[in-house]
């Protein structure tokens, strides 16, 4: 017998966790400006009220950063058994890339530190510059992210080790490795450019999944479901919209443990500028795609009706 897979259209759960000997795998759709620790939080305490049974196990297989959204995979009861499993299948992200700043975390959390040029960049030289980031290659991963390092995450250390000039203290410079990972599939979806002419690649099927500000700050909007009036407070997000540079966002397939910022940062290199991150929806995890998973209030309704 296999663990339980709930979808939107799921019955709700029955009184007993007995009676689901393999566990339960719920893909939520986890909100911006949440932790995924938040996520499990909000969903164990349902599930233990629900079965009644205080050491219920939860956990989920794969960290999303805070200012991502999209298919978080939780597991309750036997199911956390297969989390690393979970966690090792491929991945499909969906990316808004700003380009022409950076800033210290890669995206939003942290305001730009510096400007570059970037008239020269196009829909063309974003799409003739994607070839080279494809098979495997080593990367360097954001300090400010959800790596554990020495059993910490990585971004907790790098708010504390953030000064308030911008700068990072020397600490920081020690914290990150390498990792090897594989990417296997990079596609533009949409390009606007620097205030002036906007290009929609002909897939509406993926720009469907468009996060995000909108060009030349026109009052962009980031999807986010109900859950969202508790986002963390922690989380600092900016918004440089305004500001009318380039943008383009961009489909990737990869494995485990990419860091799509880190993508965005050397992506921003490799065109001769610099880019940040301003939107992420992990829109696939193994068989897992976001349009079938549930968020926040639908998991938690299965568990009160």
């Amino acid at each position: 017998m296999e663990a339980l897979i709930l979808s939107p259209e799921s019955a709700p759960l029955t009184r007993s966790i007995d009676d689901y000997p393999e566990g339960i795998i719920i893909p939520i759709d986890k909100p911006y400006r949440w932790t995924s620790a938040d996520v499990i939080r909000k969903v164990k305490f349902a599930a233990i009220r629900h079965f009644g049974k205080k050491n219920l196990k939860v956990g989920h297989a794969g960290t999303l950063d805070p200012l991502a959204t999209g298919v978080l995979l939780v597991c309750i009861g036997k199911a956390t058994k297969l989390a690393e499993e979970l966690q090792s299948h491929d991945k499909e992200y969906v990316a808004g890339i700003t380009f022409g700043a950076t800033t210290p975390s890669y995206d939003l959390e942290k305001e730009i530190d510096r400007f570059f040029p970037h008239e020269h960049i196009t829909a063309e030289a974003v799409a003739e510059a994607l070839p080279a980031f494809i098979g495997e290659q080593d990367q360097i991963a954001p300090l400010f992210s959800a790596k554990s390092v020495d059993g910490v995450r990585a971004y907790e250390l790098a708010r504390k080790l953030y000064k308030s000039d911008g700068s990072l203290d020397e600490a920081a410079r020690e914290l990150i490795r390498v990792s090897r990972i594989n990417i296997t599939e990079l596609e533009v979806l949409a390009f606007y450019g620097s205030c002036r002419n906007s290009t929609i690649q002909d897939n509406p099927s993926h720009f469907a999944l468009l996060v995000g500000p909108t060009p030349c700050g026109q009052g962009g909007s980031t999807v986010l479901n109900s859950a969202v009036t508790t986002a963390s407070s922690r989380i600092n997000v900016t918004d440089n919209s305004a500001l009318g540079l380039p943008r383009a966002v961009v489909r990737m397939a990869c494995s485990k443990g990419t860091y799509v910022r880190a993508f965005a940062r050397d992506l921003g290199e490799a065109l001769g500028s610099g880019a940040h991150l301003d939107s992420l929806q992990r829109s696939r995890s193994g068989i897992f795609r976001v349009e079938n998973a549930l968020t926040v209030d639908q998991t938690i309704s299965m568990f009160t009706k």
